[in-house]
């Protein structure tokens, strides 16, 4: 018996950044088998450059360190429901002042330019719950991973964008909020994959005992999305198999 929260986004219209793998995809992909008219953005050249099948989707390349690129995408957005900004990139380069600079470019900057850029479509949405950006952050925005400082920065930072963001477009209709997932099977995870002295940690705190699949999350996303979340606005939701709470 299957017990699934199924949505109806018939006739909306979604854009996932990064929907070409992981958590975009599975996201992607939930919206459309909802009903949805979903665009996917990706860096590389079209479509057919990727290893899953996208054809379901209308997808547009996007690089998230470029401004000029992002204003002129955001520029040609006519009509838009729902922003998934999920794209996202980590450079492990521990301390190094360059590397961190370029990660919080992408996972922060990018992601705020191109929200404020589709803020006027948006308060246009027809759907019951209003216009709705979700932002994704990680666990990483909670607790120190040295690793790699930058993406934790821009994540922590994430929430923080949430919250203001939500305050000042609530009078617009747009709801704003954030899932922050855990250790989630993704291309970016795959090298932690088998390595005990960088896994057992992160498994010994998740009371659940095993890693996330990018399906885990995507219920989530639909949920803020939907009319059941039209009175939440600024809200981050953990999906983590209870590492936050250990």
């Amino acid at each position: 018996m299957s017990n699934a929260a199924n949505f109806d986004f018939s006739g909306a219209k979604v854009l996932v950044t990064g929907g070409s793998n992981g958590i975009g995809y599975a996201t992607a992909s939930a919206f459309s088998n909802a009903g949805a008219s979903v665009t996917v953005t990706g860096t590389k050249p079209d479509a057919g450059a990727y290893d899953v099948d996208l054809s379901e989707f209308a997808y547009r390349q996007l690089e998230l360190s470029d401004s000029d690129a992002i204003d002129a995408f955001a520029d040609s957005v006519e009509a838009l429901d729902v922003l998934v900004n999920n794209a996202g990139v980590n450079f492990p380069g521990g301390m190094d002042p360059a590397s961190f600079e370029k990660s919080v470019g992408i996972n922060l900057f990018g992601a705020y330019r191109l929200a404020t850029g589709v803020r006027d479509p948006l308060k246009k949405s027809a759907l019951d719950a209003g216009g709705s950006v979700i932002n994704v952050a990680s666990m990483s925005a909670y607790f120190a991973v040295p690793l790699v400082p930058g993406y934790s920065a821009a994540k922590a930072a994430t929430i923080q964008m949430t919250k203001n963001l939500a305050a000042t477009w609530a009078a617009d209709g747009i709801r704003v909020n954030a899932v922050a997932p855990g250790l989630i099977e993704t291309n970016m995870t795959s090298l932690m994959k088998g390595i005990e002295m960088v896994e057992k940690p992160f498994m010994d705190r998740t009371p659940m005992k095993r890693w996330g699949q990018p399906d885990d999350i995507a219920p989530a996303v639909l949920f803020l999305a939907s009319s059941a979340a039209k009175f939440m606005t600024g809200q981050t939701i953990n999906v983590d198999g209870g590492y936050s709470i250990a």
